[in-house]
């Protein structure tokens, strides 16, 4: 049976070598995936920075945007946080994204590289299971205009520095107030970004399907300013009222000194990422893996 993706790009975490991994080094495991791909009668595409950092050659490359326009999947070696940085810039072209985790299992990147011919063979011909995430649009407005905007899959976070102070902020949804709040920071995360940096603050897990955001206070002054769960279709407003050092930070995309009066506006983004996954792939196989869930236990 062909394959229903003809051209398969391969994007790769070059900089970490794998430790303790059978099948060598990052350079060895970009070209095993390329030379698999191509077995399986697709046409592999090198990202241009992978195929330049590995010194591999006789493959046809492509940057990011390239790869969006040409491609039809795009398999990510690395981590989560590689495909976070990798979903951000495809999402414009609704490129599918599949994962191949060098280390320990992640949360999107769910193919262990060891065995990941088997995985991946079924996935190229059509058999997975699709799993899409929206992204969160959010910019920085200072004197009524935009200073900085950036996409975020994860999360958007108004924090504090090392060394200074509670900020204090008002927050406001779909320009109803909501709350002043002095806190080390206030996070707004995506079902995505719920089981990062809101969880170890407090925050609940969100469901992918849940088309919802979780606002998470870190460390608030007053222990009732607790964590809630809001509909995706709202623009959140943080406005900077107090404070010092303090930044915004989307995703691994930070901007440093806000100001007072500056305002943070999350809302949901018009794009979207779509994750394949193997056929039989659930969210509580991947939390119970994760996190450790009934450890011995049947």
């Amino acid at each position: 049976m062909k394959p229903i993706f003809r051209r398969v790009a391969v994007i790769g975490k070059y900089q970490v070598p794998v430790a303790g991994s059978a099948s060598g080094n990052s350079r060895q495991i970009i070209e095993s995936i390329a030379r698999f791909i191509a077995q399986q009668e697709c046409e592999p595409t090198l990202e241009t920075e992978t195929a330049a950092s590995t010194g591999l050659t006789g493959y046809h490359t492509l940057d990011v945007d390239g790869i969006g326009q040409h491609c039809d999947l795009c398999v990510v070696v690395g981590g989560d946080g590689t495909m976070l940085g990798v979903g951000r810039k495809l999402a414009a072209y609704g490129t599918p994204l599949v994962g191949i985790n060098q280390g320990r299992l992640g949360f999107i990147t769910d193919i262990p590289l060891q065995g990941y011919q088997d995985v991946l063979t079924p996935i190229l011909h059509g058999d997975y299971e699709e799993d899409v995430r929206p992204l969160m649009q959010a910019r920085v407005e200072r004197g009524g205009e935009s200073v900085f905007e950036a996409l975020a899959l994860n999360d958007v976070v108004v924090n504090r520095g090392s060394t200074s102070g509670m900020v204090e902020l008002r927050v406001e949804v779909d320009g109803v107030f909501v709350s002043n709040q002095r806190a080390d920071g206030l996070i707004v995360a995506s079902p995505t970004g719920s089981t990062a940096y809101a969880l170890s603050a407090g925050g609940p897990m969100l469901h992918p399907s849940i088309p919802g955001w979780v606002l998470v206070p870190i460390a608030p002054h007053t222990l009732s300013n607790r964590p809630i769960v809001l509909s995706d279709a709202t623009e959140i407003a943080i406005e900077v009222a107090g404070g010092r050092d303090i930044s915004a930070n989307f995703d691994m995309q930070s901007l440093a000194s806000l100001q007072h009066g500056d305002r943070v506006l999350v809302r949901r983004s018009a794009h979207r990422v779509c994750f394949l996954h193997p056929r039989g792939w659930s969210f509580f196989a991947t939390l119970r893996r994760k996190l450790r869930w009934n450890e011995g236990g049947s």
